[in-house]
């Protein structure tokens, strides 16, 4: 997993993320894990899996058919399943 340093935080930004940290009951490492996450992914965002699903109960697929999708579905999820070794690593496919 990566690792990043932030240097020359202000007191002030430090101590803020310290309080907002306990106010989420968690160390300040996951806060500011957590706000980077939410900075990058992209509001409104559609998922592929979520707009097939869609797609099929528009076509009026019955619970029989959906449930072949399902069996035959990678339900690995989308972080952990990219590898820098991947040709698609840096696209964004889920």
């Amino acid at each position: 997993m990566a690792m990043l340093t932030v240097r020359n935080l202000s007191e002030e930004v430090h101590r803020a993320l310290r309080v907002r940290a306990a106010q989420h009951g968690q160390s300040m490492e996951a806060e500011v894990r957590e706000i980077l996450e939410s900075a990058i992914s992209p509001k409104g965002r559609v998922k592929l899996g979520s707009l097939l699903a869609d797609m099929g109960r528009q076509a009026k697929l019955s619970d029989e058919e959906f449930a072949v999708f399902e069996q035959v579905r990678d339900k690995t999820p989308g972080r952990t399943a990219r590898s820098s070794a991947h040709p698609c690593a840096r696209l964004d496919a889920t």
